[in-house]
């Protein structure tokens, strides 16, 4: 592993822990995203995870807060990191290949099928409670039996 990658690993560490604190299971390989979503039933939150200010102050301040207010919850809640774990993303990206590539970004998932799609034009630029009340009536409708 070169410096930069040493670095960023460092820089990522507590991004990726925001999550996985928060009951997220971090897909970091393609082989671990294929055979997750592939035996995948019921409902799934997947948020595609960055770096950036954006993902930091809003998508996964939202995501979190979202879920502790929402009445429906997702059966899995899954997560990739994007521009670390390049594969894992890129085929986590394929299952929802009808939506252009974007990070960070929110999907649901419903009986294997993309139900909804948040991408970062919807996250960046808005409010965190806004993306926090736009997730969870989302959640409400896509995760309600």
């Amino acid at each position: 592993m070169n410096a930069y990658d040493e670095y960023m690993k460092g820089i990522v560490k507590p991004m990726r822990e925001e999550l996985v604190q928060n009951g997220f299971t971090e897909l970091t390989t393609a082989e671990a995203v294929e055979e997750k979503m592939d035996k995948l039933e019921g409902t799934a939150l997947v948020v595609i995870n960055s770096v950036c200010g954006c993902a930091a102050g809003l998508a996964r301040p939202a995501v979190r807060e979202a879920l502790q207010e929402a009445e429906q919850k997702p059966d899995h809640l899954l997560t990739v990191f994007a521009g670390q774990d390049k594969e894992a993303t890129e085929r986590m990206r394929a299952y929802f290949a009808e939506v252009p590539p974007s990070s960070p970004s929110i999907a649901l998932w419903k009986d294997g099928a993309l139900a909804y799609f948040i991408p970062r034009e919807q996250i960046e630029n808005f409010e965190m409670e806004q993306i926090k009340n736009h997730l969870a009536e989302v959640l409400t409708q896509v995760c309600s039996k």
